[in-house]
């Protein structure tokens, strides 16, 4: 058991907080915990009661999900392998993109929280320190081929989130250039796409409880000729293409086409709008392997497509809980996909990787004085929910 306060338990993901230091609150009075996306979310309210803090604590199981449904058994090393290709991404190819991660040291992480010290193997190399923010209510997807639900809907209607793409495309297209597609969060299920409008409008209505009203948003208008909310919608789209592209170019590289991925941000107490949650991972994009690339048809994934594919086979099961048992073979073949990407991208395997560290040695020390007293406080026990999680939700990748 981690001796923190468990906020929430998402499908695949578990975030604790981290007792000790300032409460990254937004308007109203409302806290957002990072790292929520399509593994769990939530929502506290400080409320008169004790400040929480500001730092959280994202720990990504071997839980696996297919069709919204939790599986009974684990897949080894999947946890490791996204906690850590986020934790590459960031640090290799995304300099300058601001983001929430502190740190993913098993070290730093136990010298900021010293109550996670004797508890290792149940974290060390699948745990993220990062700052607390308020997520921001939308995910914004890019999508560089016509597949999953974007194919769907153009097949149907010729269009995306409603707007009118060209004639003629056929499954597993490539876009060009990469259409930035936001999503809905839905607390149940799977997304649904829609517009740069309504993503504005959204991101309007809920300035107040995010903190949009006093982000710090680079070459927004600040003549009221346009909204919070407009002005938010434009730089997550650019931001979103930006990383987007540069992942593409990066995977391109490996062998790998980045067809399409999501981003989620939040809001840090200061107005800084940051990444959060996990980066350009096969949870949250979809990799094909170049080699295997054929337009017209569904593509081969890195990722947990083994286990989809079993699943699909099954002529007894509902897709609905409870799940069936997983063959040895399936759980072996998903968990060797995942390490597969994690090798290809890296260019190193999962026990060969040295994690990285973000800020230098004033970063960790800052680590450090930030968590001073989460010891003392952490060893309190685990608090599930405790009255701070004000909404949960766990989805698979639905776009």
């Amino acid at each position: 058991m981690i001796p923190l306060p468990l906020l929430f338990r998402g499908k695949v993901r578990d975030v604790y907080e981290v007792p000790g230091g300032g409460a990254a609150a937004g308007p109203g009075g409302r806290v957002g915990a990072a790292g929520s996306g399509r593994h769990g979310r939530a929502a506290a309210s400080s409320g008169g009661a004790r400040q929480p803090g500001s730092l959280l604590l994202l720990v990504a199981s071997d839980r696996v999900s297919a069709f919204d449904v939790v599986m009974a058994e684990p897949v080894p090393d999947k946890g490791r392998v996204l906690t850590q290709i986020t934790a590459w991404w960031l640090s290799t190819h995304l300099p300058g993109i601001p983001h929430h991660v502190v740190s993913v040291r098993t070290g730093e992480i136990a010298d900021a929280v010293p109550a996670l010290a004797g508890c290792e193997a149940q974290w060390a190399g699948r745990a993220t320190l990062v700052r607390r923010t308020a997520p921001l209510p939308v995910e914004c997807v890019v999508r560089g081929y016509l597949s999953g639900s974007a194919w769907k809907e153009y097949r149907e209607s010729g269009t995306l989130a409603g707007e009118p793409l060209p004639p003629g495309l056929a499954e597993s297209d490539p876009l060009v250039p990469a259409i930035f597609s936001p999503a809905t969060k839905a607390t149940e299920g799977h997304d649904e796409n829609i517009t740069l409008g309504r993503m504005a409008e959204i991101l309007g209505k809920g300035a107040g409880s995010v903190g949009v009203e006093g982000a710090v948003i680079p070459g927004a208008r600040n003549d009221g000729a346009a909204t919070p909310g407009a002005d938010l919608a434009a730089e997550l789209r650019r931001r979103s293409l930006d990383i987007y592209e540069r992942g593409r170019a990066a995977a391109a590289q490996c062998g790998i086409i980045l067809a399409d991925t999501k981003f989620e941000f939040g809001m840090a107490p200061d107005g800084e709008l940051l990444l959060i949650d996990e980066v350009l991972t096969p949870d949250s994009s979809r990799f094909w392997p170049r080699e295997r690339y054929r337009r017209g048809r569904p593509q081969p994934s890195l990722d947990k497509q083994p286990l989809r594919d079993h699943l699909d086979g099954l002529a007894d099961w509902d897709k609905r809980h409870p799940p069936p048992r997983l063959p040895e073979r399936v759980i072996a073949a998903t968990a060797d996909r995942y390490r597969e990407v994690f090798r290809r991208l890296t260019g190193t395997g999962l026990e060969q990787y040295e994690a990285p560290r973000f800020g230098g040695e004033a970063r960790a020390d800052r680590v450090r004085a930030s968590g001073a007293k989460a010891g003392e406080a952490g060893a309190s026990g685990v608090e599930a929910g405790g009255g701070l999680a004000a909404g949960v939700s766990g989805r698979g990748r639905g776009r």
